[in-house]
């Protein structure tokens, strides 16, 4: 399962998708998530699943790679839908162990499954066809103007990049240790829920242990090249907006527009 996450990975090929600047997918997934969250109708979830899908086609990244991402977080989708499904007032339509569905809460649990899948495809999208480097990038010319306000902006992109950068390694690790503990007689499937979260205690103190002594590598990496960090530095190849880069904020722009109408006249 942990070899299944894609959060933080970088699927390399070429791609109208991959060849845009990292501040417009930036902004384009920001306003994607917010249009999510202004439409709440069928018309407007089949809007942003036609916009997600061309988004896919052009990216040339395989669905079923993006699908695979999904199953770590049935979990989480899976509570989601439970709670909506029993919590929601409304016209009851089944009734058992005095729980009842209702209507509204069948309604609203599918909204809120599809809104969750979506949310997290779109992100993946992002981080699936931009490099961490350009990430960090993207994210510290974004934030630029609040260096009026004396933010750190290059110190947090930084930390935000090393943060995904640090997601496929530890997985791995914890993957390894994992194999380890097994070998050694360790059981992290059966039992009881008490029993499973003891069984985590030999994983998770190697792993933390393996972080810190990562991260304490590379601070001392980091100051051995004299890294002091943004105050003047450069960049080998500075972000310039192109052609298809306007091309892609029109198009951002007309889906959101799109998205605000149907929230209004369907609402």
């Amino acid at each position: 399962m942990l070899r299944e996450i894609t959060l933080g990975q970088y699927y390399q090929t070429d791609s109208v998708i991959h060849r845009l600047d990292p501040r417009v997918k930036l902004v384009a997934t920001m306003l994607f998530i917010a249009s999510l969250f202004i439409v709440d109708n069928w018309i407007g979830y089949l809007l942003g699943g036609g916009f997600l899908f061309g988004i896919i086609k052009l990216s040339k990244v395989p669905f079923r790679f993006m699908v695979k991402g999904m199953k770590s977080l049935a979990m989480l989708l899976l509570i989601a839908l439970i709670f909506n499904l029993f919590l929601t007032p409304g016209e009851p339509l089944l009734s058992f162990w005095g729980l009842s569905i209702t209507k509204e809460g069948v309604i609203q649990a599918s909204m809120m499954t599809i809104r969750l899948v979506f949310l997290i495809i779109g992100s993946s999208i992002m981080t699936l066809t931009t490099t961490p480097n350009h990430l960090t990038d993207g994210l510290e010319k974004l934030l630029s103007p609040l260096k009026i306000f004396h933010v750190p902006v290059h110190e947090t992109a930084m930390m935000m990049s090393i943060a995904l950068r640090f997601i496929p390694i530890l997985l791995e690790e914890t993957d390894k240790i994992m194999k380890a503990q097994m070998a050694r007689g360790a059981d992290f499937e059966s039992g009881s829920l008490i029993r499973k979260v003891r069984a985590m205690v030999p994983l998770l103190v190697p792993l933390f242990l393996s972080a810190f002594r990562r991260a304490n590598d590379l601070a001392m990496a980091m100051e051995a090249r004299c890294y002091r960090g943004g105050e003047h530095r450069t960049k080998m190849k500075p972000l310039v907006y192109r052609k298809e880069d306007r091309i892609a904020y029109l198009i951002l722009v007309v889906y959101l527009t799109a998205s605000i109408c149907l929230g209004r006249i369907f609402l």
